[in-house]
Formats: C-alpha cells, sequence, structure tokens
C-alpha cells in the first residue's frame, strides 16, 4: 500500500511502461495541472500536494489489471481533469484512449494537454455520452464519473462480454457492487494500491439478464 509521494514515484518506475519518456510525460503533466488548476478548479488544492499518490499512482494503478496487448480502444468517461485517461495514455502512447468530458473548458484543457504530452492516439470527446456513437472498447474506465447503475446504463452499448471494466470507486465500491441488480456480470473489488479506503470494481459485463450485448 503505498503511502507517501516518495512511495508513489518509487512504485511507478517499477511498471513495465515506466522508463525516461514516460516520466517527462508525468512530470509535464503534473506541471500543466497545476497551471491550469489557477485558472478552472480541476482538483483540489489540497490533493496536489500529494499529486503522485493521488491521482498519477491512483491512476496507474488501473494498468496492472490489463495487458498492454489488449487495452487498445481504451474508452474513459468523465475524464475531467485527467484522470485516469490522460496517465493511461502517457504511459501506454501506443494506445488509443477516448476521453469523454462534456465540461467545455475541462475538455478544452484536455485537449491542449494531449497535444503538449504529444499523444497522438489520443482523443479527447467535448460532449456528452449519449451524443458518441456506439462502437465496442476493450477498456472502459470511469472515475467518479456516476452511480454504477447509471454508468452501466449510460455505457454498456460500447461494451463486448470481453471488454474489461475497471471502475474506482472509493469506499462505496463493495456497497456498489453488492447493491447492484439486473445486470448479468462478472465484477468483483480490488483493493486500491494508492488508498487503504477504497476499491476499484474490475471485471466484464454480459449485459442485462436474459440480454447480452
Amino acid at each position: 500500500m503505498l503511502s507517501n509521494e516518495s512511495e508513489a514515484r518509487a512504485w511507478l518506475e517499477t511498471l513495465p511502461e515506466w522508463d525516461a519518456a514516460a516520466r517527462d510525460r508525468m512530470e509535464a503533466l503534473t506541471v500543466l495541472l497545476r497551471e491550469e488548476n489557477t485558472r478552472q478548479n480541476l482538483v483540489s488544492v489540497a490533493s496536489l500536494e500529494q499529486v503522485w499518490l493521488r491521482h498519477i499512482a491512483d491512476s496507474a494503478q488501473l494498468l496492472r489489471h490489463v495487458p498492454r496487448e489488449t487495452s487498445s480502444p481504451w474508452l474513459d468517461l468523465g475524464t475531467g481533469a485527467g484522470f485516469p485517461g490522460l496517465v493511461v495514455a502517457a504511459l501506454r502512447p501506443e494506445c488509443e484512449v477516448v476521453m469523454v468530458e462534456s465540461r467545455g473548458r475541462r475538455a478544452e484543457w484536455l485537449g491542449r494537454a494531449v497535444m503538449a504530452l504529444g499523444l497522438p492516439h489520443a482523443r479527447v470527446e467535448g460532449r456528452t455520452l449519449e451524443t458518441i456513437a456506439t462502437r465496442p472498447f476493450r477498456v472502459i474506465s470511469a472515475r467518479a464519473f456516476a452511480p454504477l447503475p447509471k454508468l452501466l446504463v449510460l455505457s454498456a452499448r460500447f461494451s463486448t462480454s470481453t471488454t474489461r471494466w475497471l471502475l474506482p470507486k472509493g469506499q462505496s465500491a463493495r456497497q456498489e457492487l453488492l447493491d447492484l441488480t439486473g445486470w448479468s456480470h462478472m465484477f468483483h473489488v480490488e483493493q486500491s494500491h494508492s488508498d487503504a479506503n477504497a476499491g476499484v470494481i474490475v471485471g466484464t459485463l454480459a449485459g442485462t439478464k436474459g440480454n447480452k450485448p
């Protein structure tokens, strides 16, 4: 379990995706985030004091659940300040990452960050999820996007029976999964690597009960 900035940075260096280029992109991302946070409230000011733990490592831990060869295309819902979408794209720049963010100013900043970090396969969809054309994705992630039932209703059309879902849910992860009804799934909760009180819902979705997508 990671508990501070030094441990978070040391852990990142153990990732197979980590090299000098990845380090430079992550350093640049933290600078971009701090600068933009003075113009719009992307993240809490307090969390910037632990940006490597609270945002970078917290996002990067999702890669442990997805082999590199099966991570593209990746759909990230409600990317907001870039987590986990920008971190995933920065660590796996060869991967197609589609980041959905309906809030205009945040979407504009994400687009600028994609350009600044040199991520040719990352794309920002600055509109609501409902207006995006249906297509299958290999991975779907969402950090604080919506309660689990609503999230599935909105995004199940992008999933196949082999799509990997990665849903950081904080302290509510286990309860949200226990309360989920009406869906045929193979979800379970993984302990967060960056927060002792948080969990990540991981797994696959077959569809609503009696109706496979």
